[in-house]
């Protein structure tokens, strides 16, 4: 037992390993109920600093009534000033200042491990999750410490990818992913070159309303604080591999692989092996971390420490993200 303060006792709560984890990594702790939001604020950031940076993610609950008002709050007081979700990879909707939807994807699709906007050169620290509503069943939240996927990941593999990058190809337009007004938050082209320009993104207009961005990022990084080395791409989700067998020879004979609205190969251009995307996506599997939600529930997640994605479910469901 953990004592944050002298009123406010921290509790593990009890959590569903798929494998042997590391035993540091993403042990959850409790706050007592009717805690006012500023002393949460207080209870939380001490949690940050004797705790997150061990376990990866820090779940919050029993910490009374939180508003979606009260979640911008906290996050403001802990982890400071929110990002917006530029350059976006999934669907979701805006809500407030700093407030989005969790991933809308589809409730009988299963989103894959994996580190938020790794995809690109700038990425959030932190991640925040508020649990208005629980699912019905299912949609659980995944982690996985991406310090120990980078550790067994085979070094050959792993030092391929770290030698040459990663290269992510999208295509926007073809009505088969987010068009780029969705991405880039703007209807204005020249805006959206601005942007390309900024983050070493390069791209081609094809017409009036399609684009094609390219852009070499990172295989991995190394934690800002604890100086550690993590896995940190999405490789694994870009990659043609990553479709249904069926839905992959689909769009490849309407579309073309160039065509496809999203793809991956080193940064050389290329071709990453479907196997050696097939191995990493089964170490995430054997280190994933399974936390099911309640209402009311706050999960901190540091970003670059530990990758996260969500289990299908049925019911409704409302999950909320901030980033900082």
């Amino acid at each position: 037992m953990v004592m944050v303060t002298e009123e406010t006792t921290v509790r593990e709560i009890s959590i569903e390993f798929k494998s042997a984890p590391p035993a540091e990594f993403s042990l959850p702790y409790s706050v007592t109920s009717d805690s006012s939001i500023t002393r949460l604020e207080t209870e939380i950031s001490t949690l940050i600093k004797q705790r997150l940076h061990q376990h990866g993610a820090i779940l919050i609950r029993g910490a009374g009534d939180v508003s979606i008002d009260s979640f911008g709050q906290l996050v403001a007081a802990t982890t400071g000033d929110s990002i917006n979700y530029d350059f976006g990879s999934t669907p979701r909707s805006h809500i407030q200042s700093g407030v989005y939807t969790a991933t809308e994807y589809p409730a009988h699709q299963t989103i894959p491990l994996h580190n938020e906007q790794s995809y690109t050169n700038i990425w959030a620290d932190y991640l925040w999750f508020y649990c208005e509503k629980a699912a019905l069943s299912g949609g659980a939240t995944t982690l996985a410490d991406s310090r120990e996927i980078f550790r067994k990941i085979p070094a050959s593999i792993r030092q391929k990818f770290m030698d040459k990058g990663v290269m992510y190809v999208r295509n926007y337009g073809s009505g088969y992913d987010l068009d780029w007004q969705k991405v880039f938050n703007t209807t204005d082209r020249q805006e959206v070159e601005n942007f390309c320009r900024k983050r070493d993104i390069q791209f081609e207009w094809k017409n009036e309303d399609e684009l094609t961005t390219t852009q070499v990022c990172q295989a991995h990084t190394v934690h800002k604080i604890t100086g550690e080395t993590v896995w940190f791409n999405q490789a694994h989700l870009f990659h043609v591999s990553s479709l249904a067998p069926e839905i992959r020879e689909a769009l490849v004979e309407i579309l073309g692989v160039e065509g496809l609205p999203r793809n991956a190969c080193y940064g050389d251009g290329s071709t990453i092996e479907d196997s050696i995307l097939d191995e990493i996506r089964g170490i995430y599997e054997e280190n994933t971390v399974v936390f099911p939600w309640q209402a009311g529930d706050i999960m901190l997640v540091d970003n670059v420490l530990a990758a996260h994605g969500r289990q299908a479910f049925e019911g409704d469901r409302k999950v909320y993200v901030m980033m900082t």
